[in-house]
């Protein structure tokens, strides 16, 4: 495993630059057939920025943390998230020597349809592509209305809390707010990358210094703390869902963890406007999920310390509703000081968070819409992968931006609905995540050639340890949560991931196999 010599990666024939004076990146993407159409200009820093914004710790403890103590408390939230955390870094080692391979702004369907052959190249990139983007759309819609929730939230706390009168929005007061902070993504997504790799990298510093103050300033703040043995030992049976069996809870318990390292397939759609993509898009996966790991177990130690009634903070009769880490900070400074506005203030640095994952996440979406339909596979494809003067795919910006909205408009019909559709956020993308690694492993196991990053003997290894893991979650999650299982707590996850399947594969059958190719090439050779 390590980072081979570039010097090695000679340029081909009809380029008249030498080696030397050409970035590597761009040399591989000229190579791989397609021209430079977008700015690159990103430094390793800004790619890692993007990836570790969208994974962002703060947004996916804070939302789910809830699930987390209800399926075993602290001892599946702790020990969880290091489990998850492991297997997700091999996920990500075996993404990231698949992109140092081929760093396409495609990504992920790029990489299927190189693996998969020539025969199978078309339908391998079909499948895997509509599941990327719709997966990427999903956890734009779930990380932006999770803001509007908190969003909320805030409001109910800073108006007396909910035992005090306090205002609490309806569903279109959240889907309104949702649609006003999709709007100010795109607007920020228009900007030139530059601008972009600015708020990029302010987002991965708020992010990481977020952390750090909340984990020392609640515990700290909290009169009441928990003891060591109940963070690391206290194991939660008691939910209202039915559930038995410890091994379940735990198991069930662990979608917090992994719903929260998600979208560090962000370092390989940036990778066209990324300097020396080749190696800088495989450091921005593996560093973002690697510190990503750290920072967001110290998040959880510290949140955690201040948790002392797991019953009450999952209650929908206090002052935030049922939403636990709100009631945590409200509590924390409520009780030391006679008032929450210092918990509500802290609330704010987290919705700052979230506010940055959901518009790195539009960016990551803009790149694959681009991308995607630069080969033909989306309707209207011709206007999706448009570049504008700053070049800055403008058109596939606003149509991510669109779609995550009219997403969202399920929860006004169903929650249900809602729920299922965000459950492709996690398991639809994680599908995307293993059919390149799963081809990296069979098909193309003796013909791969490897990038500037590769794991050497050990890859074959660690792809089938990631594809295992894929395939696991996947069943894990899509197991019934709640008992007995009805209409209104059936887990609808794989009615969701399948109704995707079914919808890909009859569209390809009905009519994508007559015209779609696979990626396709823009360069005159």
């Amino acid at each position: 495993m390590g980072w081979a010599n570039t010097d090695e990666m000679a340029l081909p024939s009809h380029h008249s630059l030498p080696s030397s004076s050409v970035d590597s990146g761009h040399a591989r993407l000229n190579e791989l057939g397609y021209k430079q159409e977008l700015k690159r200009d990103l430094s390793v820093l800004s790619n890692f920025a993007f990836s570790f914004s969208i994974i962002s710790v703060i947004t996916g403890i804070t939302t789910l943390y809830n699930t987390g103590l209800r399926f075993g408390g602290p001892v599946a939230i702790v020990y969880g998230w290091v489990v998850t955390g492991c297997f997700t870094m091999i996920v990500g080692l075996s993404m990231a020597e698949i992109c140092s391979s081929y760093p396409t702004s495609g990504g992920l369907y790029y990489w299927s349809a190189k693996l998969a052959g020539p025969n199978w190249a078309p339908f391998a990139s079909w499948i895997t592509g509509w599941y990327n983007i719709v997966g990427q759309w999903a956890v734009t819609t779930s990380v932006n209305y999770s803001l509007a929730e908190l969003i909320q939230v805030m409001i109910l706390l800073s108006t007396g809390g909910k035992n005090g009168g306090g205002y609490e929005g309806s569903k279109y007061v959240v889907i309104g707010i949702h649609g006003g902070l999709l709007l100010v993504h795109a607007i920020i997504n228009s900007l030139s990358i530059s601008w972009l790799s600015f708020f990029g990298q302010l987002a991965a510093g708020w992010n990481i210094l977020g952390v750090f103050v909340l984990m020392i300033l609640i515990p700290s703040v909290a009169t009441e703390k928990a003891n060591a043995e109940f963070v690391f030992t206290h194991f939660n049976t008691e939910n209202t869902d039915g559930v038995n069996g410890r091994l379940y809870i735990f198991l069930l318990g662990l979608l917090m963890s992994q719903y929260t390292l998600t979208g560090y397939d962000a370092s390989a759609h940036m990778s066209e406007e990324t300097r020396s993509a080749d190696i800088n898009g495989p450091r921005g996966i593996i560093s973002s999920i690697g510190i990503s790991i750290i920072v967001g177990w110290g998040y959880i130690l510290g949140i955690t310390f201040a948790v002392t009634d797991i019953p009450y903070l999952l209650d929908e009769g206090n002052d935030a509703g049922g939403y636990a880490i709100a009631e945590v900070f409200y509590q924390a400074f409520k009780s030391r000081y006679g008032s929450g506005v210092g918990g509500i203030i802290c609330l704010g640095v987290v919705a700052v968070a979230i506010f940055f994952c959901a518009m790195s996440s539009v960016t990551s979406n803009s790149r694959m819409a681009y991308a995607f339909s630069r080969d033909g596979a989306m309707p209207l494809s011709s206007l999706w992968h448009k570049v504008n003067g700053q070049e800055v795919p403008l058109n596939a910006v606003w149509l991510s931006a669109f779609i995550s909205f009219c997403m969202a408009l399920t929860s006004l019909g169903s929650e249900v609905a809602f729920e299922a559709m965000v459950s492709i956020a996690t398991i639809g993308l994680y599908i995307a995540y293993a059919i390149p690694i799963f081809l990296r492993v069979t098909l193309a196991r003796r013909s791969f050639k490897a990038g500037p990053f590769n794991l050497g003997n050990y890859g074959v290894v660690v792809g089938w340890t990631a594809v295992l893991w894929v395939a696991f979650i996947s069943v894990l999650f899509s197991l019934p949560v709640a008992y007995p299982v009805t209409r209104e707590t059936l887990n609808y996850t794989p009615v969701a991931v399948g109704g995707l399947f079914i919808l890909t594969v009859s569209y390809w059958i009905l009519s994508a196999r007559h015209w779609f190719k696979g990626p396709i090439t823009n360069i005159d050779r």
